[in-house]
Formats: C-alpha cells, sequence, structure tokens
C-alpha cells in the first residue's frame, strides 16, 4: 500500500538510537552522524520504491559523505510479515550494493515511531545541529528510476552541509507504507 510522507517540521530534534547493524556493530546518533549534518532513511528490502532507488541512494551517500554528511538507513519492517525484511537479508541487499552507510533493524519499531516515519523510502536530512532541515523525497522516481531526474534530496542536504538550512519547498516522500507489529 502507498503511502506518503509528512512536511518538514524544521528545527525538530534527531531522536537518539542504539540499532544492530549488519556490519555486526551497533550505531547511534553519535556514529552516524557527520560533521555537517545527517541523513537518517527509512528503508527495507521489499519496497519496489526502494528496490527502483538503490543505485542512486549509494551513488548520493557516497557524494554526501564527500560534503561532511553521514548517512544510516533504518529498516522499520516487520519480517514476520515481510520475510524479505529479515536481518539476514538486510545484509544481503547491503553487500549486493554495496551500501556506503550503516543499514541497521529497528526491531521494536520504537525509532520509527519517534521519527513520525510513514512510508519506505522515508528521508530525514538533519543540519550539523541535528535540526530537521529536509522531509522529502529523493526524485521524481516512484517504483522506477527516474534517469535525469533532479536530484532533490541531493541538492537540499548539500545546501544544509553548507549553510545548515534546508530548501522552503519540499515534495514529500511517497512510498509502501511501513508495516507496523499487530497489536
Amino acid at each position: 500500500m502507498a503511502a506518503q510522507s509528512t512536511v518538514c517540521e524544521f528545527g525538530w530534534k534527531a531522536v537518539d538510537f542504539d540499532l544492530p547493524g549488519v556490519d555486526g556493530k551497533r550505531h547511534s546518533l553519535a556514529t552516524a552522524r557527520g560533521p555537517n549534518g545527517l541523513l537518517v532513511m527509512f528503508i527495507c528490502n521489499h519496497c519496489p520504491y526502494v528496490q527502483a532507488v538503490r543505485p542512486r541512494l549509494v551513488q548520493e551517500c557516497r557524494e554526501l559523505a564527500g560534503l561532511g554528511i553521514g548517512s544510516i538507513a533504518i529498516n522499520p519492517n516487520d519480517p514476520a510479515d515481510y520475510p524479505e525484511d529479515s536481518f539476514d537479508n538486510m545484509r544481503r541487499v547491503a553487500d549486493g550494493f554495496g551500501f556506503p552507510f550503516p543499514y541497521v533493524f529497528d526491531a521494536t519499531q520504537e525509532v520509527a515511531r519517534a521519527y513520525g516515519a510513514q512510508c519506505t523510502p522515508d528521508f530525514f536530512g538533519f543540519n550539523a545541529g541535528l535540526e530537521l532541515q529536509y522531509r522529502g523525497r529523493l526524485d521524481t522516481s516512484r517504483k522506477e528510476l527516474v534517469p535525469g531526474a533532479r536530484r532533490e534530496l541531493y541538492e537540499a542536504m548539500a545546501r544544509i552541509a553548507r549553510t545548515g538550512r534546508g530548501p522552503a519547498e519540499q515534495t514529500p516522500s511517497i512510498g509502501c507504507s511501513i508495516k507496523w507489529k499487530r497489536g
């Protein structure tokens, strides 16, 4: 089921977390952030919206690292109903695509709830003070990568790295709804 993220609440402070990564390490805000900011991405393995943009996510995060922006991807989905989103499959996807960022699992879904994540992919761009400056989409791609699309996420995060402020105009992300645990 398709869902859409909400608009940016400028200045909202990033919520800390401590989550296991497919690299065998634990990751938090302190370990993921860069000197100029942090991109928190809620993604998963099974969603066609995420599958379409994985190569571009890798490219964008590599380039953002060069601008001092750290990146982390969090899988909030319940693998009981979506086995493709299991931790072992997360490791397979991260290795297969050469993720240059930690890919972590939010088993309790507490982090996704604290951030107000609504879909995969859902992007949260923070400045060096960990204040939210971007809550938008990667680009115009949906279930298929749009070649030559304007790099909205990259442009916003590059601006945040330079100025500490995100763009006033942002288009919400769209993707698969987060697969919440029952009960």
